[in-house]
């Protein structure tokens, strides 16, 4: 389920895009706002905003609206496509990270290529956030995000998962986390499993990670760890957004 807003003071132009909306193949839950104050009264957490520039309502503009929910480190962060009568603000919205910039009357088209885009990005960004790693250790269990383990190394049959914020160690096989993690992670040498979003850069015998560590690569991973790299590198430039 997708939630979305649309903020705009006009109630014919709601409508108009919870209509576009709902033409769409994609579940979703949609709420209106006729001004931004409304908008930030609500504090439900949102996916995408629809957002006027030019609210003639008193309060906050769409631009001004768009900074406070991008300055709000404690919520997350919804995709923002302005749809708005007025091109001249259209470097302003990029300046609040807006994913796309919709000129009225609103072309069907246009709207069904934005939305899908929109959509696929917030699903991507949804699957990131959710994978997660569960381990023991001495009886406390530790949920750790993929994206914040850089490798895991094999010690004394101990994993060490070497994190942005320090390390975690519990018994364990390497081998198993290999086969949990899927295609993020990359055995490179008997004692590393490595985060493929964290290589800068490999040659046939180590690789620099984004942190400046090097870690060894063994000559019977070399050629599997080349396919699975660039394996990683093409769906991450496939999935990119606008």
């Amino acid at each position: 389920m997708i939630r979305i807003a649309i903020c705009d003071d006009e109630a014919p132009t709601r409508t108009y895009l919870a209509s576009l909306i709902r033409a769409q193949n994609c579940p979703c839950e949609v709420v209106e706002y006729a001004s931004a104050s409304d908008c930030l009264a609500d504090r439900r957490e949102i996916d995408l905003i629809l957002l006027d520039i030019e609210l003639n309502a008193s309060g906050p503009d769409g631009m001004a609206l768009a900074r406070q929910i991008r300055e709000d480190n404690s919520a997350a962060q919804p995709v923002i496509v302005f749809v708005t009568g007025y091109e001249q603000y259209v470097f302003d919205a990029f300046d609040v990270g807006a994913f796309q910039y919709l000129l009225k009357p609103v072309d069907e088209g246009k709207f069904a290529q934005v939305f899908a885009r929109a959509v696929s990005q917030i699903r991507t960004t949804r699957e990131k956030t959710a994978r997660t790693l569960t381990l023991q250790s001495a009886g406390v269990s530790r949920t750790v995000p993929l994206d914040s383990i850089y490798y895991i190394e094999s010690s004394n049959h101990k994993v060490v998962l070497r994190l942005k914020e320090g390390e975690f160690s519990c018994y364990g096989k390497i081998r198993d986390l290999e086969a949990e993690l899927g295609d993020q992670f990359c055995r490179v040498h008997k004692g590393y499993l490595v985060n493929l979003a964290y290589v800068e850069g490999y040659s046939k015998t180590e690789l620099t990670l984004t942190n400046g560590e090097k870690l060894l690569i063994s000559k019977y991973k070399y050629q599997d760890f080349v396919k699975a790299y660039l394996r990683f590198v093409k769906r991450g430039a496939d999935r990119g957004g606008l």
